[in-house]
C-alpha cells in the first residue's frame, strides 16, 4: 500500500483519537504508531483498532534516530503527522529538560530522516515522493497570553512563557526552516485546549471529574477565572485531516473551538451536570472546590482565530462546550464507576 504514513505518539489522548478517526474515514491508508508509552500514552486508548488490518503499533522514542531510520526503510513512509510530545505544562516547571528533548529533538530527528528519505537536495523530491508531507502538531500556548480581549491568529507573534510552550515554540521553527531551507513540504496546526474522551487524569476536565466521583476536594488554581478555548477532541482530528490532506505547504492553521470558558466556570458546570448523572447521596458536588496557590507563570487567557482554517478548508467545530463536555462526561463516568 502506497499510502503508509507514521504517526508519532499516536497512545495519547489527541493522537490515539486521531488514529482511530482516521482509519474509520481513510481504508486506504495504512498507520504505524510510533509512541514510548510514557506516563501519557496506553494501548487502552488504541483498543478499537487492536486487530486492524490497516495498523502497526511499535513502541519507541522519537528521540531514538537510528529506530526512526529503521521505521522509514521497512515502512516507507509517504506522510508523518507528529503529535507526541511532552505536555504537561506542571510537569515542565519541575522538569523542563525531558521536554526540550523530546519536542525539540525528536521534533528535529523526524524532520531530518523524512528530508533523507523523500528528497534528494533542497526543493528536489525524489521520484515517487514528491506528494509527502510532514504534519507538526503544536499549541496554542507557543503565542503567550491575551488580555481580556483580542484573539491569537496565525500572525500573532510568539511569547512561549512555560518550559512546554517554549519547547513547543522551538520545535515550529525547526518546522518552519525545513520548509524555507529545504522546500520540505510541511503544515503545521496549533491549537486551543482539548478534552474528551480518553485525555490523560492530570488534566483539569478529567481531574475535576474523578476528584468529584471520589468525593475528594476539586483543586482550582488561584481565582479559577484563567480562560481557556476549549475544543472538543474529535472536532480537531477533523482538522488535522484536513489540514494533512488540503493544507498548503508551509503554512500554518490554528484550530480552536470559539468555546471560551474560564477554569471556576468549567468546575461549576461538570458539578452541575454530575448532580444529575450521577448524583451524591447527600449534598452538591460544588461543595468540593476548593482553591489552591496558583501555578507559577499561568496564562490569564488563549483564545483562538480559527477563521484561517474555517475559510481556506471548510473546517468548522460540530460541538460547542456544552454539548462536548457532557458526552465526556458520560464516558469518564463509564471508565470509573463501572
Amino acid at each position: 500500500m502506497d499510502n503508509t504514513i507514521l504517526v508519532t505518539g499516536g497512545a495519547g489522548f489527541i493522537g490515539a483519537n486521531f488514529i482511530v478517526h482516521f482509519l474509520e474515514n481513510n481504508t486506504d491508508y495504512k498507520v504505524v504508531n510510533l509512541d514510548l508509552l510514557t506516563y501519557a500514552g496506553t494501548l487502552d486508548n488504541l483498543v478499537e483498532i487492536d486487530n486492524h488490518s490497516n495498523y502497526t503499533f511499535v513502541q519507541g522514542d522519537i528521540c531514538d534516530k537510528a529506530l526512526v531510520e529503521k521505521l522509514f526503510k521497512e515502512h516507507d513512509f509517504k506522510g508523518v503527522i507528529h503529535f507526541a510530545a511532552e505536555s504537561h505544562v506542571d510537569n515542565s516547571i519541575s522538569g523542563p529538560e525531558a521536554f526540550i528533548k523530546t519536542n525539540v529533538i525528536g521534533t528535529f530527528n523526524l524532520l531530518e530522516v523524512a528530508r533523507q528519505h523523500w528528497m534528494s537536495a533542497p526543493n528536489l523530491y525524489k521520484e515517487g515522493y514528491e506528494n509527502c508531507r510532514f504534519h507538526h502538531i503544536s499549541t496554542d500556548e507557543v503565542y503567550g497570553t491575551l488580555g481580556k480581549e483580542g484573539l491569537f491568529t496565525e500572525e500573532t507573534p510568539y511569547a512561549p512563557n512555560s518550559p512546554y510552550s517554549a519547547s513547543k515554540a522551538s520545535s515550529d521553527m525547526v518546522v518552519r526552516s525545513y520548509f524555507h531551507t529545504y522546500g520540505m513540504n510541511v503544515v503545521t496546526t496549533n491549537c486551543s485546549n482539548n478534552y474528551g474522551p480518553k485525555q490523560h487524569n492530570e488534566k483539569l476536565i478529567p481531574t475535576i471529574i474523578r476528584k468529584a466521583i471520589t468525593g475528594e476536594n476539586i483543586p482550582i488554581y488561584g481565582d479559577g477565572l484563567n480562560v481557556r478555548d476549549w475544543l472538543y477532541v474529535t472536532d480537531h482530528c477533523t482538522g488535522i485531516e484536513l489540514a494533512y490532506k488540503k493544507g498548503i505547504a508551509g503554512e500554518t492553521y490554528n484550530v480552536g473551538g470559539r468555546n471560551e470558558r474560564n477554569n471556576l466556570y468549567i468546575a461549576n458546570k461538570i458539578c452541575e451536570l454530575l448532580d444529575k448523572m450521577h448524583p451524591k447521596v447527600k449534598g452538591n458536588y460544588k461543595d468540593q472546590i476548593t482553591f489552591v496557590t496558583d501555578r507559577p507563570g499561568h496564562d490569564l487567557r488563549y483564545a483562538i482565530d480559527a477563521t484561517k482554517i474555517e475559510d481556506e478548508l471548510g473546517w468548522k467545530a460540530d460541538e460547542n462546550f456544552e454539548t462536548g463536555i457532557v458526552k465526556t462526561i458520560e464516558w469518564y463516568l463509564h471508565k470509573l464507576t463501572e
